[in-house]
């Protein structure tokens, strides 16, 4: 039988989350937004992926602040305008497929905001060329041909943490099911954990408490207002001697796990232009495994996982809970449907879809409101 198709249940302090399959959307920005509102690509793209066949789907890195967009065009949920945006769009999404979880990525770009969109060559945009200046833990450039950002004071610590709160209290509002805080790929909370990013002398640098204090803390007090599941995600090394690795992050999950935390998304690397990473088929399965086994914490593998089998075989091996893809999903949106074909198991899709199905593949649908193929 088939884990990848088998069910799975988070179980966050104020009830459960139940995903039909073990499947992840991994998160991808768009950079479709104005000013931070979701637009009608949003609707295109969410309809799509809701009706991937995934067990749960996650929005893109979505800034709790202006400035820590990316680019000038991510989405944003940091007030009434950029909520009712994304709500309307997910909401219409929603209605156009079966009913699937979906989480949201909450993120601040920190000293990686105010980039242009990658097909632009996504370099540091200028104040002067219609940028503005980002903010970090500590006064280093991302590239060493960069200004570089502001130093975060405690109070612009403080308005950050609040930020990630309020957009949580939103993500609420708007039934969204659960919340991935963005600690990965060189941002913000990233920057904060990585010794090459953040060379603070106050409470939120040096050791590894001091750097992981943030994270922390955003983690708690938004795990204190939101009632479905909450979970991180993390870059598992900054393949950079020096810099985050695979122990801390270990240590890391153990701590999550003691604070509630529900799940652990493991990618790696961002912070650093040195980084060297062994590119290839399933390159960051080690990390995913060392941090479920190390902490016990439900682990989401992700990077380069493709094929079905492949999928199968992380989660046969115990190496993680949950498979996360995600440009797989750009160029074959129902991947999953594909899956469940070469694993002869179900998969839940809308009845419009159902004459679809290869003959040599045999009924690989089921109604996911009568639960019957």
């Amino acid at each position: 039988m088939s884990l990848l198709f088998t069910p799975y249940t988070l179980t966050p302090p104020r009830g459960m989350l139940s995903l039909p399959n073990r499947i992840v959307v991994a998160p991808m920005c768009q950079y479709q937004a104005i000013d931070g509102l979701a637009q009608d690509w949003h609707l295109a793209h969410w309809t799509t992926l809701l009706n991937s066949g995934a067990g749960l789907m996650i929005i893109e890195a979505t800034a709790v602040t202006p400035e820590g967009r990316i680019t000038p065009h991510c989405l944003g949920l940091w007030d009434d305008a950029t909520a009712n945006a994304l709500g309307d769009y997910l909401t219409r999404a929603r209605r156009l497929a079966p009913p699937v979880p979906v989480c949201i990525q909450l993120a601040h770009a920190g000293r990686k905001a105010s980039s242009e969109v990658p097909w632009r060559g996504g370099q540091l945009i200028r104040p002067e060329n219609g940028g503005w200046r980002p903010l970090g833990p500590s006064a280093l450039p991302h590239l060493p041909d960069e200004p570089p950002p502001l130093e975060m004071s405690l109070a612009d610590i403080e308005r950050v943490r609040q930020a990630f709160v309020d957009a949580a209290r939103r993500a609420q509002a708007l039934g969204i099911d659960a919340i991935e805080l963005h600690a990965a790929h060189g941002y913000l909370l990233h920057q904060f954990l990585s010794p090459l990013a953040n060379q603070r002398q106050d409470a939120y640098g040096g050791d590894f408490a001091g750097r992981t204090r943030l994270l922390m803390e955003v983690f708690a007090q938004v795990r204190a207002v939101f009632d479905g599941a909450v979970g991180v995600r993390l870059s598992g090394t900054d393949w950079v001697e020096g810099g985050w690795d695979e122990g801390q992050s270990i240590a890391l999950a153990k701590a999550l796990r003691a604070a509630k935390a529900d799940f652990v998304h493991v990618s790696s690397a961002g912070v650093s232009p040195l980084q060297k990473i062994p590119l290839g088929p399933l390159y960051q399965v080690p990390l995913a495994r060392a941090v479920r086994a190390g902490s016990g914490l439900t682990t989401m593998a992700v990077g380069l996982i493709t094929e079905p089998h492949e999928a199968e075989s992380v989660l046969q091996q115990g190496d993680a809970d949950l498979v996360a893809l995600a440009r797989a999903f750009l160029y074959k949106p129902r991947w999953s449907w594909e899956a469940a074909a070469a694993l002869k198991a179900d998969v839940q899709a809308s009845p419009q879809y159902w004459r679809c199905t290869p003959r040599e593949a045999g009924p690989i649908f089921r109604d996911a409101r009568m639960g019957m193929r």
